[in-house]
């Protein structure tokens, strides 16, 4: 009796604020995240994705009492392995624990680590325009060598270890450097399609062989390869799984510290303070986005 009473003061969106033995919840809920942006491009004023600012979110959203499913919504082009695998075991790990099952909607892009992270979703589905795949390792940069002769300046490194400086920009390029890059991109990439092919397992057409060459493909053609297992936003598609009452628990990211939004407005409205990291970070992060066409 005094559960059914308590738990009729509040609505169900007020529910979590009740002790666990007194809550009632008429409608099926599903917490809802986004993760947006590049993988480990992480800066002060320039938001990405990472483990230390993705772990907490996570946490809240599984831990959300009756939720019937967590739905991620992605939306990358990649960015660091490390970062990607990262976040991919901790969804899994929060999943399994919890024995709740998770779903991811593909927006624009889940490319590269941020397909990796939809992996971690025993369903996704995408758009129709979405760009999915890009099952590989790239690593890019500059060479300035020929630059410094023009403008008269030399270039002094001492290192201890005669691999300590490989592919500084600033000198030719070695064969042996670039040889021992790719040796530490097939074991990355290696670990991407054991990944993928674990959690797609038969879904996927491995008779198409441009499926882990690093190819990306739009949302109908990823259905047909297996990388998705269907085509829909998720509104509809929770609201075909749990119903028309379904209820979305949005959980939003930590906001940054006042004293850091501050200096954020600021150096955007052009009162200084622009970090030329920042700068070369966001060119970056375009790069990435325009690779996919977007």
């Amino acid at each position: 009796m005094a559960q059914t009473f308590l738990s009729s003061l509040l609505p169900a969106r007020l529910q979590f604020l009740l002790p666990s033995r007194y809550r009632s919840y008429s409608h099926p809920i599903v917490p809802v995240l986004r993760l947006s942006g590049a993988i480990g491009a992480v800066m002060p004023f320039r938001s990405g994705l990472a483990m230390s600012n993705v772990a907490a979110m996570l946490e809240r959203a599984f831990s959300v009492p009756g939720a019937k499913a967590v739905a991620i919504v992605v939306n990358s082009p990649g960015g660091s392995a490390a970062q990607s695998h990262l976040i991919f075991k901790r969804i899994r790990s929060l999943s399994e624990e919890k024995k709740v099952p998770v779903l991811a909607f593909v927006e624009d892009a889940a490319a590269s680590g941020g397909y990796m992270i939809a992996c971690a979703a025993d369903e996704i589905y995408a758009d129709p325009s979405s760009i999915v795949g890009s099952i590989g390792v790239v690593s890019a940069g500059f060479g300035f060598q020929e630059l410094l002769t023009r403008i008269g300046v030399e270039r002094r490194v001492h290192t201890a270890g005669e691999n300590k400086a490989m592919l500084d920009p600033f000198r030719p390029e070695n064969p042996e450097d670039v040889a021992r890059l790719k040796g530490l991109q097939r074991k990355i990439h290696e670990v991407f399609v054991d990944l993928v092919k674990s959690r797609r397992g038969e879904k996927l057409n491995d008779s198409y062989e441009d499926l882990f060459s690093g190819a990306f493909w739009v949302g109908a053609e990823a259905v047909d390869l297996g990388l998705v297992d269907g085509l829909g936003d998720i509104r509809s598609t929770l609201r075909q799984r749990f119903g028309e009452n379904v209820q979305f628990r949005m959980i939003e990211p930590a906001r940054p510290p006042l004293i850091a939004r501050l200096i954020g407005r600021r150096a955007v409205t052009g009162g200084g303070l622009i970090d030329p990291a920042e700068v070369v970070g966001a060119l970056e992060e375009r790069a990435a986005w325009a690779r996919l066409g977007l």
